[in-house]
């Protein structure tokens, strides 16, 4: 993890009540028990212990961005694979941003909800500069941190 003067946005608990029943794609949401841990938790931004109830579910967080703001993110609008608790959970336990161990891409977008670029983040002390660098950019309203592997959404990062 890295401390920064940034912090890291979980999904939001309205989301995540809405996500534990229905998830963005339409689809029921089931939970299981994870048998094996290390699954990274959007609701809590940690990684899963072994034993706990989670649910695997279609999130869109632009879309959902979109409609607290009025933005129109058009194509932009992306779903995909979130793992959250199946239960509501007591959010993050700190301000450091999380999930900083392995390569990353911070992606910028506009108050309009359309992609600005992005960088890749090799190291975890990198973040600091790739965010600083996203947020000097005054078009820039929100950030989000993505896995590079499978390109999914970690959390967001808003300016202020």
């Amino acid at each position: 993890m890295t401390t920064l003067p940034y912090t890291a946005r979980p999904i939001a608990p309205r989301a995540l009540k809405e996500l534990r029943t229905t998830d963005d794609a339409g689809r029921r949401t089931d939970g299981f028990t994870d048998t094996e841990g290390g699954s990274p938790l959007r609701c809590c931004l940690r990684h899963s212990e072994p034993g706990e109830r989670l649910a695997l579910v279609s999130y869109a967080p632009l879309r959902r961005w979109a409609s607290e703001t009025g933005a129109t993110p058009g194509p932009y609008d992306e779903q995909g694979p979130v793992f959250i608790h199946a239960d509501e959970c007591a959010g993050p336990a700190g301000d450091t941003l999380p999930f900083t161990g392995s390569h990353r891409t911070v992606r910028r977008y506009s108050a309009e909800g359309r992609i600005l670029g992005g960088r890749l983040v090799g190291e975890p002390g990198a973040f600091r500069q790739a965010l600083r660098e996203a947020f000097d950019d005054p078009a820039v309203a929100l950030v989000h941190v993505r896995a590079v592997e499978y390109g999914c959404f970690l959390y967001e990062v808003r300016r202020g």
